[in-house]
């Protein structure tokens, strides 16, 4: 089997993708590295092996003969860098969110039906043992129909992760809660196997906002400042220069089955973990922690509270970045370069996941006020629905 020759664009924190990727003689090759920091460039060779080509423009890699790019750049750029591949041929993987707006979402799905050019989201928590675990549940009718979903995100790292860089100015996210949001978003259409038509949410700047610290931090990584000593929250210092987007948020959705969603989002908690609590017409289901130990808890008789479930399923331990969904997600784009059809991760669901997302920052700024999301459009639907060839 000749191997795939890939290229990526963004030699960041997520390239780790690329290097999961990177199998010369086994299947896919990384022929090529884009990075406008030319000393990420300089490194490409000893990741990546002496054939790779660098450049510090995507546009010099559009007619490299690559069967697949890999985008895993600031979230900002996605829509342009993906817009230039899809119209190139070149099948593209971006990473999630697809895009920072709707429209702009809207406009990758309209490129890859228009080109035939396949498109891949990496939404890797579809991969994720804790999300695999609840969806089967459900699937096989554990809780009967489901009608409610809470999902609770402490963001116990948030401070670190998300407000010392480009995260915190929401020129280049929106905000957190469609940039962190949508990984959770997406879950709960998955689980609840409809989309959000309807949202409100509230929120703000809570902490990180009085904090007067700021450090322009061009040229680091997140590595370079990350620390557990890192606490308490106010104690934080060197924010990015633009702190602008909510570290608290809350929102709550109407989907178009009937199921209603509710999703909080906190970065400033001494934990760090995802609570998920997925109610049905004959019981519910809640995990307890989301990695290494984890559990999830069924409960289907009535009673008191009791901490004592009527089913407990222990969440396997994988190996792998982000609890084994990584190595997953990219044997699956993989496969999909070669062979196309349907994938577990889905482009319409993930503009769907940004559009919720949007539409409840829209709402967050505006007071709360109650915001329609608007569907995919059904050509581009049905499109995507009956598998990318």
């Amino acid at each position: 089997m000749d191997d795939i020759m890939l290229g990526v664009i963004g030699l960041g924190n997520r390239s780790d993708l690329a290097q999961l990727a990177h199998r010369p003689g086994s299947g896919s090759l990384v022929a090529a590295a884009c990075d406008r920091d030319r000393r990420l460039l300089e490194v490409a060779e000893e990741r990546f092996g002496p054939q790779v080509r660098t450049a510090v423009d995507h546009h010099d890699l559009l007619d490299a003969g690559l069967d697949g790019v890999m985008v895993l750049t600031p979230d900002h750029t996605h829509e342009q860098i993906g817009l230039d591949f899809l119209e190139a041929g070149v099948p593209v993987f971006l990473d999630k969110p697809m895009a920072i707006t709707t429209e702009g979402c809207d406009r990758l799905l309209a490129a890859a039906r228009k080109n035939r050019t396949p498109l891949y989201v990496g939404h890797n928590m579809r991969h994720m043992p804790v999300v695999v675990a609840i969806r089967e549940l459900v699937v096989s009718g554990a809780i009967g129909e489901v009608k409610a979903i809470w999902c609770r995100h402490f963001v116990g790292h948030g401070g670190d992760f998300y407000f010392k860089d480009w995260h915190a100015d929401r020129r280049y996210t929106t905000g957190l809660l469609l940039q962190k949001g949508a990984h959770d978003i997406d879950v709960i259409h998955w689980l609840a196997g409809g989309y959000t038509r309807r949202v409100n949410a509230m929120g703000g700047l809570t902490v990180y906002g009085g904090i007067s610290s700021r450090r322009d931090r061009s040229g680091e990584r997140m590595t370079d400042w990350l620390s557990m000593e890192n606490w308490p929250p106010l104690s934080l210092t060197g924010l990015n220069p633009v702190v602008d987007v909510e570290d608290l948020s809350m929102m709550q959705m109407q989907l178009d089955n009937g199921v209603f969603a509710s999703y909080q989002q906190c970065h400033y908690t001494p934990d760090y973990w995802r609570n998920y609590t997925v109610i049905g017409t004959e019981g519910r289901l809640e995990n307890f922690g989301d990695s290494e130990g984890a559990e999830v808890r069924v409960w289907n008789r009535r009673s008191d509270y009791r901490a004592e479930a009527d089913l407990v399923v222990p969440v396997p331990t994988s190996t792998g970045t982000h609890g084994g969904a990584d190595p997953l997600l990219v044997a699956e784009f993989l496969q999909f370069v070669r062979e196309g059809g349907a994938t577990v991760t889905s482009p319409v669901a993930a503009r769907e996941a940004v559009a919720a997302g949007y539409a409840a920052t829209v709402s967050l700024r505006e007071g709360g006020r109650a915001v329609a999301v608007a569907p995919v459009d059904s050509q581009v639907a049905a499109y995507f629905g009956h598998g990318q060839k």
